[in-house]
């Protein structure tokens, strides 16, 4: 029975690197020929980086060959392998559809497109030999003009079968000289019903204040605890969720160490913040979600009862989870009902342990 919720996790990022490798060899792609094998692929692909700029630098290469005709490609694979390895019931995709449409095309042109982007990632996510409930987050972009932007936010409106919110993506260092404009993009979002996250306090070049109070969830968000632990009461009286991805964090620098993410998890504990575990993007990351709870409890970052806390946290705070309960509650009333069932076929009582 799958257990797990995953609310951070980004299209371009998600595609593992054999996946990767295998596509680019049958399109015959020049990449190819940059690498001696796979594993020279794979390491390249997976290393640490320097900086998060650097890291996100590693999308542009799979969103170049994640156009109209091999999105079902991707996504089919990615749904088989989120649901048979890391046991999940719920799977929130983010992405820029813009970036998924043809880069020759004008700008009108390429907005006009990006319905169809998302019509093919609802579609092909639907899976009925691998069913999750799944849905959409469309990521506006820190270095997109505003009238794409604007258009992202309008279709995420439009969309609602598919989409259920909206993202802020690109490298949160790279909001504060058009601070007012995403300010104005989140109110247009929430005034239209939108569901809202965005990458927020992920470095320490990414710590605006301003756009918290239109955040129902916080994209990462680690640099509150760390050096604004101040605000972690305002965070809480909103209800807002941190999306926490702690291998991310490693990959590209922001962090030194694992167990720095400990002060993360006490301080939102204690001042009463949810938090949920996500792998951000488990290609570029190698990881799958069950690894990442995992290596926190081994670490010694969390302990069993947080660890449930945010398994429960994810399912709360999840956009477009149909139900009220955790799947494991579900399921106990379902066997519940089976031994009903048995106890009633057979005419005989049932005793209490």
């Amino acid at each position: 029975m799958p257990l797990y919720a995953e609310l951070h996790r980004h299209l371009g990022g998600s595609v593992v690197p054999r996946i990767l490798w295998r596509y680019f060899q049958r399109q015959s792609d020049p990449l190819t020929q940059k690498f001696a094998d796979y594993e020279e692929f794979e390491e390249f692909y997976t290393r640490s980086r320097n900086t998060l700029d650097e890291y996100l630098e590693l999308h542009t290469l799979v969103e170049h060959v994640q156009t109209a005709p091999s999105l079902p490609y991707f996504i089919y694979r990615l749904i088989r392998g989120a649901y048979i390895f890391e046991n999940l019931a719920y799977l929130e995709l983010r992405y820029t559809p813009y970036l998924r449409t043809p880069e020759q095309l004008s700008q009108s042109e390429r907005i006009d497109q990006m319905a169809q982007i998302v019509e093919i990632v609802g579609k092909a996510s639907q899976v009925n030999d691998y069913p999750m409930v799944t849905s959409q987050i469309l990521c506006m972009h820190s270095r997109l003009p505003y009238a794409v932007n604007k258009a992202i936010v309008d279709l995420a409106a439009q969309r609602k079968d598919y989409v259920c919110g909206v993202d802020l993506a690109g490298g949160d260092a790279h909001y504060g000289e058009r601070l007012e404009e995403f300010v104005g993009l989140y109110q247009y979002a929430r005034s239209l019903g939108l569901n809202t996250t965005g990458h927020l306090y992920e470095t320490t070049d990414g710590c605006y204040p301003e756009l918290l109070p239109y955040l129902m969830r916080i994209g990462h968000g680690i640099h509150i605890p760390l050096k604004y632990p101040e605000l972690l009461k305002e965070v809480a009286q909103r209800q807002q969720c941190l999306e926490i991805c702690p291998t991310t964090y490693l990959k590209t620098g922001t962090l030194d160490d694992i167990h720095q993410l400990k002060v993360v998890f006490d301080s939102c504990f204690d001042a009463g913040v949810d938090i949920a575990i996500c792998t951000d993007n488990a290609g570029l990351n190698n990881v799958r979600l069950p690894f990442e709870y995992e290596n926190l409890l081994t670490q010694d970052v969390i302990d069993f009862e947080q660890m449930q806390a945010c398994q429960d946290a994810a399912f709360r705070h999840a956009f477009a989870w149909p139900h009220k309960q955790h799947p494991a509650s579900l399921l106990t009333g379902l066997l519940e009902n089976s031994r009903d069932e048995v106890v009633a076929a057979n005419g005989t009582p049932r005793t209490k342990n």
